[in-house]
């Protein structure tokens, strides 16, 4: 038999598990809860990756397998102690024979560009920029977590979501039809109901509301559409500052991928941020072809054990 590997997109909604021979081709899938990591918690995320990876070869009639190679891009992984511990929770899970761990926006980036030049935008619960440089050079733009950072992502949205609404239950904004909507989907009575969801949401139910903002703009709301452009001057300015660091302008030619779910083709956040590109990066070349974080992850895998994808 050929060596199986696995690759994992583990995000902060669900986690995306491809099971491949050393062709690339893809033999088994499954999707799990999101595993995005977490201070002190990668035992959690280890835990969903390890369930997921177990489906997965079930549904290829492969759980008598032991992969190859286990090659992980989980959001929250930007940071060396946190990729550490996930890499160490896995380890000793003795979920394949060789485990690699990196940023969820590297296998993307790795899907969208190869080895080539590039800027990729992620936006879904949370949101990060990662490019490399005609000379190589990589670096990355955001990602800094649902408290300090992920400006422009789904949580992001949501937490402002809330804010508006209870602002304009105080009457300090004018009325909006946000209000009934994100009362209707938090499943709560009243504004003040709002409070305790609050307290309990994770960054994944904050950015469950970021469709209810975008279906509310939609109807012709204006704060919620201030909103969503908000949120695209947010993720536009990741892109320019990294064409200014990477490509030395924002005006040289400079090829853009956006992924994620907020990012997927039509979405309405996309369409603000591709129109906005056009003025605040006027060098982008925004790639229509869908990025598959995922599949980057299995060229990962192959790329360690030595296989070309």
């Amino acid at each position: 038999m050929s060596a199986i590997v696995v690759g994992v997109d583990g995000g902060g909604t669900r986690t995306r598990i491809w099971v491949a021979d050393e062709r690339g081709q893809q033999l088994g899938s499954a999707e799990g809860p999101g595993s995005a990591l977490r201070p002190g918690e990668a035992d959690r995320s280890a835990d969903v990756i390890v369930a997921t990876t177990r489906e997965a070869l079930a549904s290829c009639e492969m759980t008598h397998v032991t992969p190859k190679v286990l090659c992980v891009g989980v959001a929250g992984a930007g940071r060396d102690p946190e990729r550490q511990a996930l890499w160490q929770s896995l380890v000793s899970r003795d979920v394949a024979d060789e485990v690699v761990v990196h940023a969820d926006a590297a296998i993307a980036l790795d899907d969208a560009f190869g080895d080539g030049a590039g800027i990729l935008l992620i936006a879904g619960t949370g949101s990060v920029a990662f490019g490399r440089g005609p000379t190589g050079t990589s670096s990355r733009c955001g990602g800094w977590g649902p408290v300090c950072g992920d400006e422009g992502s789904g949580a992001w949205i949501g937490r402002r979501a809330l804010s508006i609404v209870t602002a304009a239950s105080d009457e300090r904004e004018p009325s909006t039809a946000l209000v009934g909507a994100i009362l209707t989907a938090a499943q709560v009575d009243d504004v003040d109901g709002l409070v305790g969801w609050a307290a309990m949401a994770t960054p994944a139910d904050l950015a469950s509301l970021a469709p209810v903002v975008a279906s509310t703009a939609d109807t012709g709301d204006l704060r919620a559409n201030s909103l969503l452009s908000m949120a695209s001057e947010e993720l536009v300015l990741h892109v320019r500052t990294l064409a200014r660091r990477l490509f030395g302008d924002e005006r040289a030619s400079v090829p853009v991928a956006l992924a994620g779910g907020l990012l997927s083709a039509g979405a309405p956040l996309r369409k603000r941020v591709e129109h906005r590109l056009k003025t605040a990066v006027p060098g982008a070349q925004v790639r229509t072809e869908e990025v598959v974080p995922v599949r980057g992850a299995v060229r990962g895998a192959l790329r360690y054990l030595g296989v070309g994808a």
